[in-house]
């Protein structure tokens, strides 16, 4: 096989993750970044954003619907959102699922990436971008959830982190203090949710960012699955001072999907919503 040929991205610094590069469609760097659009064999239109994977057309769904489906089906009727990052629009298309959802926030720092999707990744977002309940601002998501939305007296049912890794500009995003401001904009019910890395390959990561939401918030839930463009087991958690995922049951879950008319669900039921929460041993003892 000709390494020339491939995108690679590492895990961690013994170990990481190709496939087979296909067709450069775009490339070039924004105010902030590298970006990369390929036509690949295996996932499709692909995007990167300063060599690492982002999302894909044909898996997005794994890291989409997990994102967002753990929270707002236990919410009693999520209304509002805010996103701050997420500007391939994937988050906004899942959360506009449900005819509950009057308004989403979406906040990116960097107006290229929805350029970008805008462009080449409609498969991702399926129009979202363009929803008249979306509320698209091109700006710092620091400054928004310190300064902007504290002074509109904003609150949201949902925040969801749709972010980068944490390093760099990132890192602050992954922080306490910026935690525990996302969880002033909350309403009573309200939860975060976000990413939080590969538990083999960066536990560190895992214990440092749980620990910072366990400071911020009473209720945190760590939930665990595949995800195939990021090459190994990923980690993400939803938190909140009111709601529990783990309270609801798969039954009613289910139900719940089907009288709000949640479609087009390619990975997300009320069973993988509790299959996710189960830990195993070996991550028992990484997240304590």
């Amino acid at each position: 096989m000709d390494t020339k040929d491939l995108l690679t991205e590492a895990l961690s610094d013994g170990a990481g993750y190709y496939i087979r590069a296909g067709r450069l469609i775009e490339s070039g760097r924004s105010q902030y970044q590298d970006y990369e659009v390929w036509e690949t064999p295996e996932f499709g239109k692909l995007f990167r954003l300063d060599g690492s994977f982002m999302t894909s057309e044909r898996d997005e769904f794994f890291y989409h619907e997990n994102l967002i489906h753990v929270a707002a089906l236990a919410h009693p009727g999520p209304e509002s959102a805010l996103i701050i990052g997420g500007g391939d629009g994937g988050s906004a298309e899942e959360l506009f699922k449900y005819p509950s959802m009057r308004r989403v926030v979406l906040v990116e720092l960097d107006g290229k990436v929805v350029d970008i999707a805008r462009a080449h990744l409609q498969a991702v977002h399926h129009g979202a971008l363009d929803d008249p309940r979306l509320e698209l601002r091109i700006e710092d998501g620091l400054r928004y959830v310190h300064e902007i939305a504290p002074a509109a007296h904003e609150r949201f049912d949902l925040i969801v982190l749709d972010l980068t890794d944490p390093v760099g500009p990132a890192e602050t995003l992954y922080a306490e203090p910026f935690l525990a401001a996302c969880r002033k904009l909350l309403t009573p019910l309200g939860a975060l949710t976000l990413h939080l890395g590969a538990p083999v390959f960066q536990p560190k990561r895992l214990r440092t960012i749980l620990g910072n939401l366990r400071e911020a918030f009473r209720i945190v839930v760590p939930y665990f699955m595949y995800i195939p463009l990021y090459g190994s087991q990923w980690s993400m958690a939803c938190a909140s001072d009111g709601l529990d995922p783990r309270a609801v049951d798969a039954a009613e879950l289910d139900r719940r999907i089907v009288e709000r008319r949640v479609g087009d669900l390619q990975y997300y039921n009320g069973g993988i919503h509790h299959a996710q929460c189960v830990i195993p041993n070996y991550l028992r003892r990484l997240l304590e």
